[in-house]
């Protein structure tokens, strides 16, 4: 049972309830103080500890603080530190601890949903499905003198983020700070991550041969689009599968060459009803998953991969996971991975709205409308039930916090927080030739017959 000051806030504004109450229980700060003293090679706690700098990009990112300045005057009592501080905390920021967030926020995130029973269908039952995708972070301001003198836009990094479709979680995270980076410069990391009976799908900039070869090694599977670069040799006559939700199947052998080894891999060829939007009309998905799982159906989990390009929208466009303002990379490469940890907070809660009114209506949750309520009550509930109150959810068992979460879901208007979905785009009108200075009134063109 919570506190009864919590009551008010349950009944009216459960969704940000429901995140401050996830946020408290994944972010522990004495756990995540002891992940510091574990993971981080260079930085040290003194004053400032590792808890409260995230704690304070929370509140940034979430919407709750315009910027990491404001957040910082408005702990500056709690923290003792100067605001210098936490910025230098923030430009030293060790790359493999930002990952070690993530990856922290998933393993206490996972129990949670699966208390919860809200995990999604399996999309290849018996298998662990992982989606691997890369984002570059948006250029930041020139604030640094090395980019005072520039036109060019600097960018501060990029990140290779794994999804796992099942729960909706970012399970791990890759990060290099040279914004110029290729993705490939990151896949012996993820190799090292690959367990047995995973499956890794990805876009071609992952497709290279020794990707394709150290997976099926380790006894795991790809699908993953062929590159054009990427040559092997065609074996048999390319058979028709039958028609897909996205066009015609076909499938044919295909061999590639890795380090004097030879291996035999499937080829799927998919005939596209609509071009991509990079034009494209024919794909080619490669996989080493065995003859009986059907092509048809690889080519619709490849057609899935998509599921991780919304969330890149919703950490870039609902959460403030790129603050302009931050240009060291590290800074900014830890500030996205903070949003990941708000990302996979916002996991939770839909898992828990699956729980309580079903897979279809959960889905429709806007992560615009969420982030909205967030920012317009969290300042008047935090006066309201201050930091103390909220030590009742990190206490609690797995089950105790997964029931709670349920039981403040039935209190959510759904009908507000639904998507607003858009009809197809139309084509703009042609507009008159441009004229430099030009203007019109338009009060004449919307009450004059002929304009």
């Amino acid at each position: 049972m919570l506190p009864q000051a919590f009551d008010a806030f349950v009944q009216q504004r459960p969704i940000c309830v429901m995140a401050r109450a996830v946020l408290e229980r994944l972010f522990q700060p004495e756990r995540l103080d002891a992940l510091f003293e574990r993971t981080a090679e260079k930085q040290y706690q003194r004053t400032l500890l590792f808890s409260s700098v995230i704690e304070l990009m929370h509140a940034v990112v979430l919407g709750a603080e315009p910027s990491v300045y404001a957040a910082y005057r408005r702990r500056r009592q709690t923290l003792k530190v100067s605001d210098q501080a936490v910025y230098n905390k923030l430009d030293g920021m060790e790359l493999g601890l930002s990952a070690a967030l993530v990856r922290d926020s998933a393993e206490q995130a996972t129990p949670v949903i699966d208390e919860l029973k809200a995990r999604y269908q399996p999309w290849l039952p018996g298998y662990t499905m992982r989606v691997l995708d890369g984002n570059h972070l948006s250029a930041t301001e020139h604030r640094l003198e090395p980019l005072r003198t520039i036109w060019d836009a600097p960018l501060p990094g990029r990140a290779l983020v794994v999804l796992e479709p099942e729960t909706g979680l970012a399970t791990d995270v890759f990060l290099t700070p040279d914004g110029h980076a290729q993705e490939r410069t990151l896949l012996d990391a993820v190799l090292e991550t690959v367990r047995e009976r995973d499956v890794w799908m990805a876009d071609r900039n992952f497709c290279t041969q020794k990707f394709l070869y150290e997976i099926a090694k380790k006894t795991a599977f790809f699908i993953i689009r062929q590159h054009g670069n990427l040559e092997g040799r065609l074996l048999g006559k390319r058979r028709s599968l039958g028609e897909g939700t996205t066009g015609r199947v076909y499938e044919q052998a295909i061999e590639l060459k890795f380090n004097g080894q030879t291996r035999t891999f499937r080829r799927l060829t998919i005939e596209l009803k609509e071009p991509t939007r990079d034009g494209d009309i024919v794909l080619h998905v490669l996989t080493n998953l065995p003859e009986e799982i059907s092509g048809l159906l690889i080519a619709e989990l490849y057609r899935k991969r998509w599921t991780i390009e919304t969330l890149f929208y919703e950490v870039t466009q609902t959460l403030a996971c790129e603050i302009k303002t931050l240009c060291y990379p590290s800074a900014a490469l830890f500030v996205f991975c903070t949003a990941l940890l708000a990302s996979n907070a916002v996991a939770v809660i839909k898992a828990a709205l699956r729980a309580e009114h079903g897979e279809e209506e959960a889905d429709e949750l806007s992560g615009y409308y969420l982030a909205l309520e967030i920012k317009q009550v969290h300042e008047g509930m935090m006066i309201a039930l201050p930091p103390t109150n909220w030590d009742v959810f990190s206490i609690m068992s797995v089950r105790e916090f997964a029931q709670t979460l349920k039981k403040m879901a039935g209190n959510i208007d759904l009908k507000y927080h639904r998507k607003s979905r858009r009809g197809p785009k139309k084509p703009p009108p042609a507009k008159s030739k441009y004229k430099n200075g030009g203007h019109v009134s338009t009060y004449k063109l919307l009450t004059e017959d002929d304009p």
